[in-house]
Order: structure tokens, then C-alpha cells, then sequence
């Protein structure tokens, strides 16, 4: 799949779709698309280390090249993850953002509808991330009114601003339908477009649902799959299921379905492994996992 002295730093969504992302030891990258029906293969060399920080579309490689756990959902060291989130809209430290922001209502599953902001630039790459089933517009406007807005359907109509993952994850196996989600959102947009306190600055736009059964490929799946504990010298190997988020569905030769959170698989080093070879990770079902972090 990729040179032995490339890292890989998990996925990317891009409207085309998912893609894994390689980083070179000069900074470069690199994208290899995972679309429905790929084949996959590969062994984890050595440890997992820090990938380092992305900013500007540019990509800085770990000054020490830091080991991170192998359960740790951020694949960044601490000084990396602090240099981040310096200049970070997620983290409140970028109030000076003159683009414009667009205010989002993103459905998971039935009681699990989020507010969020993404840059409009980004066209809705951040609710693949997020693995939206569904979302709609609220507004677009200035940071500063998208990040208001968000708050005032938090306090006005108990709208939450995030979730813990695996609740989401749960919640998309049977695949809720079109209908449920598009009159649950519709429900809300009306809600929100009615409240008082929007900011004037925010233009709210007209409801739209947006679906992403078409990106992420989940019909048809029963379950997510055993999920897969990766370590230094193991190997996956099976062909593209779905993709949802940071979840990569994956059928192997014997079978079975399996889960890798692909977030896990940043920071490490991969060789390549024939897509029929035997998986040796251990897996695990989805409900003896341990507790996620908000997302």
C-alpha cells in the first residue's frame, strides 16, 4: 500500500470520498482513495508515533519524533496536540477567522441530533468526519455569529454540540431510514430558524437534507463488525465494506467483518500484506469496548 518509510495519519474526507493519508519523512504527502470494494492489506512495523501537525493545508512532522499508545485515539504527542490547538477554532483560539462559518444541524441517530460549525469552504467535509448520516444548514455567517448561534440552541432547545463516538456508532446499525431523518431534522431546523436570539448576522437558509447513504456505503451491514485492536507486528487484510466517519468497514477472506477505527491507525508505520492474507490483531466485539471521548 505505501513505502516502508511512510506513516500513515489516518483518513481524510474528501468530497470524492475517504482516502488514507501518508506522510513522507520530508513533509510530503500522499492519498490512496478507499472506495467501496478495495482491496486492503497490511502489517504495523515498529511503534506508533506522533504524526506530528497539519496547518494550512502543510504539514509539520514531530520535532521528536514522540511515541504515542497504541489505544490513544489522537495520534499526537502532547507538545504537537498543544501547538494545534493553538490556533484551533475547535478550541476557541482563532476568534480572528475572517471566513465565513456555516451553523449545521447533524443527525446519528434517533435522539442523537448535534448543533455544530464548519468553514464554508469545506462544503460539508466535516460531517463526513463526523460520520453524519444526515445534516442540514442552519445559517452561514461570521465566526463569531456561527459560534453564538451554536450556543443559543444549546441553552434555547437543549441541542447538544457533541456526542461520545461510540453512541454514534451504535446508533447507525440497522441504517435508519431517509424519511425518519429528514422529518427529524426538518422538525428542528423549524425550531431553530424561530428563536429570537440567531444573531442578525447569520443569513439562516431554507431546510435542505443532506444524506450520506451514498458516501458511506452502509447498507446492507447488520452490525459494524468485531472491532480490530491493533499493535506492533499484526496484520488486516480484507476488502472495503463502508467507510463512515473514522470507521473503516472491512470483509476478509474468511468471512468475517471487521471494525478499524481509523483514527488508531494513524502513527504507524505500514507494509504492505496481500488482501487474502490472515488478520492476526485482535478483535473484539464492539460493545466490550472502553469508554470513547466526545467527538
Amino acid at each position: 500500500m505505501t513505502r516502508h518509510d511512510w506513516q500513515c495519519a489516518g483518513v481524510r474526507w474528501l468530497l470524492e470520498g475517504p482516502a488514507l493519508v501518508w506522510l513522507g519523512p520530508d513533509g510530503g504527502e500522499r492519498l490512496s482513495p478507499l472506495p467501496a470494494g478495495r482491496p486492503v492489506g497490511f502489517t504495523t512495523v515498529g511503534r506508533r508515533h506522533c504524526t506530528g501537525v497539519r496547518r494550512g493545508g502543510r504539514h509539520t512532522p514531530c520535532p521528536v519524533k514522540a511515541e504515542v499508545p497504541v489505544t490513544a485515539v489522537s495520534a499526537q504527542c502532547a507538545d504537537c496536540a498543544r501547538l494545534d490547538r493553538s490556533r484551533s477554532v475547535a478550541a476557541d483560539t482563532m476568534a480572528d477567522d475572517p471566513r465565513p462559518y456555516d451553523v449545521y444541524l447533524a443527525w446519528f441517530g434517533p435522539g442523537l441530533v448535534k448543533v455544530g460549525i464548519t468553514a464554508a469552504e469545506r462544503e460539508g467535509a466535516r460531517l463526513l468526519e463526523q460520520a453524519a448520516l444526515s445534516y442540514a444548514l442552519l445559517g452561514r455567517g461570521p465566526l463569531m455569529a456561527a459560534r453564538r448561534a451554536e450556543a443559543v440552541l444549546g441553552a434555547a432547545l437543549d441541542v447538544p454540540d457533541r456526542f461520545p463516538y461510540a453512541a454514534k456508532r451504535a446508533a447507525r446499525h440497522p441504517l435508519p431510514g431517509r424519511r425518519l431523518r429528514t422529518e427529524q431534522l426538518a422538525a428542528l431546523h423549524q425550531r431553530a430558524c424561530a428563536l429570537p436570539q440567531l444573531p442578525d448576522s447569520l443569513a439562516v437558509r431554507p431546510f435542505h437534507a443532506v444524506h450520506h447513504d451514498s458516501a458511506f456505503h452502509l447498507e446492507g451491514l447488520s452490525s459494524g463488525g468485531a472491532l480490530v485492536t491493533l499493535d506492533a507486528g499484526q496484520t488486516v487484510a480484507g476488502r472495503v465494506a463502508a467507510v463512515c466517519g473514522p470507521d473503516l468497514h472491512l470483509h476478509t477472506a474468511d468471512g468475517r467483518l471487521l471494525l478499524i477505527d481509523l483514527r488508531l491507525l494513524a502513527g504507524w508505520t505500514l507494509t504492505a500484506a496481500a488482501p487474502d492474507a490472515p488478520t492476526t490483531a485482535t478483535v473484539r466485539a464492539p460493545e466490550q469496548a472502553g469508554p470513547e471521548p466526545l467527538f
